[in-house]
């Protein structure tokens, strides 16, 4: 028997989809190590639910984390081992999800935000903007993105022996400070409708809107030092909210 997750005819409603597998090189055990007082993963499945999401979906080849009881509204779906490896590509993590081998029926129509547990610190309302971008049509996908250094549109590659600017050529000779800004994915959040990702067959689209974060919020956690820095973002937040 299929779980069934909500329609979603609203709007506004999402699925979210929070993907996390047991190995990790960076920091072994990542998504399980306790940040503020839960573990990694749960401030993916907790934002998703602050957000007003009408399912959580976790994605693991973990069991302890498969047969713990999350609470009303999350799902855990066994991964296969194959989409739990180092090399394995999100897209087809996303796919997993979304196939009907996963049981879970979710319609075409549906908007899925992606919620990776390595970025702890991203806020609903961060969340809510990229659905609100979808519901509202304004791309195929919403991106979290944060500012970068405008140095790299001095960059370029070598092609034949030639020098060849990744971006304009006058940007290779001005300075710094007249270079336009430069964001980068930061991989806290990703939304789009089921049924284009399942046509499209992974992420790449040029219709891609912006969902501007800090930098703070953008920390992915790779590492311990990482880690320690989440850390101390979330101790500062407390002490200035005391």
């Amino acid at each position: 028997m299929s779980t069934v997750i909500p329609n979603c005819s609203d709007p506004e409603a999402f699925v979210a989809l929070v993907p996390m597998r047991g190995g990790s090189k960076g920091l072994p055990g990542k998504n399980v190590r306790e940040l503020d007082g839960r573990p990694l993963y749960v401030h993916s499945v907790r934002v998703a639910q602050e957000a007003g999401a009408d399912a959580v979906v976790i994605s693991t080849d973990m069991a302890a984390v498969l047969g713990a009881d999350h609470g009303p509204g999350v799902v855990s779906l066994a991964r296969p081992s194959v989409l739990a490896t180092d090399t394995a590509q999100m897209a087809e993590v996303v796919l997993h999800a979304l196939s009907d081998e996963a049981g879970l029926s979710i319609d075409d129509q549906a908007i899925v935000v992606l919620l990776q547990p390595t970025s702890p610190l991203r806020g609903a309302d961060d969340v809510r903007r990229a659905v609100d971008a979808i519901a509202c049509s304004e791309g195929k996908l919403a991106m979290g993105v944060t500012q970068a250094d405008a140095g790299v549109l001095k960059y370029g590659r070598i092609t034949d022996g030639r020098f060849v600017p990744l971006s304009q050529p006058e940007h290779c000779f001005a300075n710094r400070q007249a270079l336009p800004p430069v964001y980068r994915p930061n991989g806290a959040v990703y939304a789009f409708r089921a049924g284009w990702f399942r046509r499209n067959g992974g992420f790449e689209t040029p219709d891609i809107v912006a969902v501007e974060m800090s930098a703070a919020q953008s920390i992915d956690v790779d590492s311990l030092e990482d880690f320690e820095r989440a850390a101390e973002w979330l101790a500062q937040q407390r002490e200035g909210a005391a």
